[in-house]
Parts: structure tokens; C-alpha cells; sequence
């Protein structure tokens, strides 16, 4: 894994702490609606008797919108500028929200899922961006980091506030879409964002992409693994816990539990991340160390129908670990590249983690239908040892002159 020279003298952004403010602030609010939704409608569709394929495929359905708008974000932040682009998302978003609401045909939910998909790709992809910029070198590891756990904590915020408002309130869906609008709101007070310095050499669209990902094929490939684990997995867990028996609260608690693994691994592994010297070679053994950490909860998932609390620490660790992937493949990528380029390799980033994701989420349904004690834990486990195996390989490979030691922040 060939990692170039990392800048430490990039020059402040003007407004950057106001810019972090707004991002980690708007992007804390719209999450907590969206989690608070997507299991209230899994929840719903099973009780309405639909099966856990067609659930598994709704839950699928938003992450296809994801991976459909990535290639374009670039491009779309390229002619509306990186402020307005991140607007029209949020008011997709809102919007979607508000028509969830008034509707409860199914194919109705699955085109909003779409819809609220795409606009949730660019969003996340200028948002990612423009945190790696604003944050001040030296110190991307911990910004990140936080962000991160700042999403993470929305995994646990959002289920617990359905749990504790009851998926049953007929009120519960406006108090989502009341979230979702004050989102929405703070992201005005995004600063203006200074035009990229590579605004007119940079490439973007499916070009831009392809260089991306050949500048960073295995950083792609730990991002799949994160999305995979992290978000595609998380999605689907309602479903796995109502398979295991446990009741409908405790299912949608699971993706809490996910989400407090990311709020207790991710930021301690921002933090480490920006304490090695040399940062490039650090990345590596901590990506290494979660991608095992994968495997090992993935290894315990048959003993889960005979010891149901087993459940709980093996979702702690994929989120954790899935997430922490993520988040030191974004500090990678953002140690390293400014502007347009910074969106580029981040949507390709999002696009492999989305990816990830779509595949676990769609796949996963099925699999709880037909083998919840066997045939789920072994696709689990494939993913985990394929990861594993790749950034061992990686990073066993030579250091490449590039890499170079960096003091200590």
C-alpha cells in the first residue's frame, strides 16, 4: 500500500472551526432522524406481515440510491459549489422525511429510500471532505475521529429515542421529520467554502473516480469492509434479532449497540493514528488490527443461538471495528490531497464502503430467512478473512520511498 508524502504546512481554511461546528451539528440532527426512521419502517413492514427478504431489500434500497449518485458527487459539487450542493441534499432529505409521513404504500417507501439514498451520498461525501479540509494538519486523526464517533453516537441516539418516544406514537414520524428540519437549518451556517485550488485541472466524473481508486486500491478495499460490517450489517440487525427471538425493542437496541462500538473505538483510533511517527506505516497496523477484530466477532456468531447475550458484544465489535476501518482510510485519504481531488477519493471511499454496505444489507435479508445460525455467519466470516488476508499482504509489502517518517504532533 504505496502512501505519498503527507502535507504539515497546509495553510488554515478561513471559517474551518465554524465550518466543523455546522457540519458535526447538521450532520448529527439529520442522522438521528434517519435512524430513528429506518427501523420504525422495518419494524412496520414486519408487522405488516412482509417478509424479511422484501425488508432486507427496502433497507437495500437507500444504499443503492448511495452508490448510484457517488460517481456524480464530485461533479455536482464541481457546478453548484461545495456549500449550495450540500444544502440541496439536506432539503432532499427533508423532504423525503416529510412524505414518509403521508404515505404507507410500499412502493411509495421504496422510491423515498431512493430518493433520500442519493441525496444522503452527497451530502456525506461533500461533508467527509470538507472535515478532512477544515481540520488543522497534524490533527486530521482527531477530527475525523470525532466526526466519526459523532455519527457513531447517532446509531445510539436515534433507535434509543424511537425506543423511549415508542415506534407505535402516532407522533413519532413528526418528531422525525422535526430533526430532520433543524438539520437542515444549521447547515446555513456552513461558511462560505473558498474555491478549490485545483478547480480547473482536477477531473471529475467516472475519470476522476478511476484515478482515485488506483491511487488507493486497498485503502477501497478496507472501506468495503467497514460498510460491510459497520452500516450494511447494522441495517439488517432488527431483523437478526427478531430471528434470534428477542423482542422488537431489543432488536432495534441492536443497532444502538453497533453504534456505541464506533463511539468507543473510533475517536481512540483517530487519536493513535496521529501519535505515530511515522503516520503512513501506523494506519496500516491499526487497519490490520480491526479487520481482525471483524473476524473474530464474525467467528462467534454460530454460538449465538444457544447464548442470545453473545449477540450484544459481537455487534459492539462490528461496528467498532467497521467503523474504525472507515475512519482511518478517511484520515488517509484527507492527510494527503485538497480540493476537488479530496472529493474525488473520498466518493470513491464512500462508493466501496456504500458498496459494502448494499451488499450486506440485501444480502443479509435472504440469508436470515434461510440460514440465520449458519449460512449469515459464514458470508460474515468470508468477508471478515478476505479483508484480513489483503491488508496483511499489503502490509508486508516493502516500504515504498514515499513513505516517509513524519515527526510527532
Amino acid at each position: 500500500m504505496t502512501v505519498p508524502v503527507e502535507s504539515s504546512s497546509s495553510a488554515p481554511v478561513p471559517g474551518a472551526r465554524l465550518g466543523l461546528a455546522s457540519i458535526f451539528g447538521s450532520t448529527f440532527l439529520e442522522l438521528v432522524s434517519h435512524f430513528m426512521l429506518m427501523p420504525l419502517l422495518l419494524l412496520r413492514m414486519k408487522g405488516a406481515d412482509v417478509s424479511s427478504t422484501v425488508a432486507g431489500l427496502f433497507a437495500s434500497t437507500g444504499w443503492l440510491g448511495i452508490f448510484l449518485m457517488t460517481p456524480f458527487a464530485s461533479a455536482v459539487a464541481h457546478k453548484l459549489g461545495r456549500r449550495p450542493a450540500l444544502w440541496m441534499a439536506g432539503g432532499v432529505l427533508t423532504l423525503s422525511a416529510v412524505l414518509f409521513a403521508t404515505s404507507d404504500q410500499l412502493w411509495v417507501w421504496f422510491a423515498l429510500n431512493l430518493a433520500s439514498g442519493l441525496a444522503m451520498a452527497l451530502r456525506w461525501v461533500l461533508a467527509e471532505a470538507l472535515i478532512a479540509e477544515f481540520a488543522p494538519p497534524g490533527q486530521r486523526g482527531r477530527y475525523v475521529g470525532f466526526f466519526q464517533t459523532l455519527v457513531s453516537a447517532t446509531f445510539i441516539v436515534g433507535p434509543a429515542a424511537l425506543v423511549w418516544v415508542g415506534a407505535d406514537n402516532p407522533r413519532t414520524l413528526a418528531i422525525v421529520v422535526a430533526f430532520s428540519v433543524l438539520g437542515l437549518l444549521w447547515t446555513a451556517f456552513i461558511p462560505p467554502v473558498p474555491d478549490a485550488a485545483d478547480t480547473a485541472t482536477a477531473r471529475v466524473g467516472v475519470h476522476g473516480l478511476w484515478l482515485a481508486l488506483r491511487a488507493h486500491p486497498i485503502i477501497m478495499l478496507a472501506g468495503f469492509v467497514g460498510g460491510f460490517f459497520e452500516t450494511g450489517v447494522t441495517s439488517i440487525l432488527p431483523l437478526y434479532g427478531l430471528a434470534l427471538g428477542l423482542g422488537a425493542a431489543s432488536a432495534a437496541l441492536l443497532v444502538s449497540v453497533s453504534g456505541l462500538g464506533g463511539v468507543a473505538l473510533m475517536m481512540p483510533a483517530g487519536l493513535v493514528a496521529d501519535r505515530f511517527r511515522d503516520q503512513a506505516q501506523g494506519r496500516r497496523t491499526l487497519m490490520v488490527g480491526f479487520a481482525g477484530i471483524t473476524l473474530v466477532a464474525s467467528c462467534v456468531m454460530p454460538f449465538v443461538a444457544a447464548i442470545t447475550w453473545l449477540s450484544w458484544p459481537i455487534v459492539f465489535l462490528w461496528g467498532g471495528a467497521g467503523g474504525s476501518l472507515y475512519t482511518l482510510c478517511m484520515i488517509d485519504i484527507g492527510a494527503r490531497e485538497k480540493g476537488i481531488t479530496l472529493v474525488n477519493s473520498t466518493a470513491v471511499l464512500v462508493l466501496t464502503y456504500t458498496l459494502g454496505g448494499l451488499v450486506a444489507s440485501a444480502a443479509s435479508g435472504a440469508l436470515i430467512d434461510w440460514s440465520p445460525t449458519r449460512g449469515f455467519p459464514a458470508v460474515l466470516v468470508s468477508v471478515a478473512l478476505v479483508g484480513l488476508v489483503t491488508l496483511l499482504a499489503a502490509q508486508r509489502r516493502p516500504a515504498q520511498p514515499s513513505d516517509k517518517a513524519l515527526p510527532r504532533f
